[in-house]
């Protein structure tokens, strides 16, 4: 995903630098914290505050164009996509995407057509596994 001035232009929120940026990294990180996008984006936007952020997190939520996911930890952030899962490993907290369609039977899927489903695997990463992190 890389025109994310569309995301923004599809929505009611203006398109400003911070919450380009704040998308932008999210891309490239693929699942964040509102601290680690914080410690990125101001390096770019020096004066840039914390409640500034999350303020442009929360509106980017409430507008659907990013994600929260849930975690025991901190919750971290990700642009909203097609369903998934997530993997969550409980050495390192590094999280994946798995496909939904993998998961769930398409039964599941039309009898709860109108819920949102979010599901969570929690075990230890293949990099963990082998000692690697």
């Amino acid at each position: 995903m890389k025109n994310y001035k569309i995301l923004l232009e599809n929505s009611d929120l203006k398109t400003t630098p911070q919450r380009l940026a704040i998308l932008k990294e999210l891309d490239s990180k693929g699942h964040a914290s509102i601290e680690e996008i914080y410690e990125d984006i101001k390096e770019m936007f020096p004066s840039i505050s914390l409640a500034t952020i999350y303020k442009n997190i929360n509106a980017l939520k409430e507008e659907k164009i990013i994600s929260e996911i849930c975690l025991h930890q901190k919750p971290k952030f990700e642009i909203t996509k097609d369903p998934h899962a997530h993997f969550i490993c409980k050495k390192c907290g590094k999280v994946v995407d798995i496909p939904m369609d993998e998961l769930l039977r398409p039964e599941m899927n039309e009898k709860y057509s109108d819920s949102e489903k979010e599901l969570y695997i929690y075990g230890i990463c293949e990099e963990c596994k082998d000692g690697n992190s």
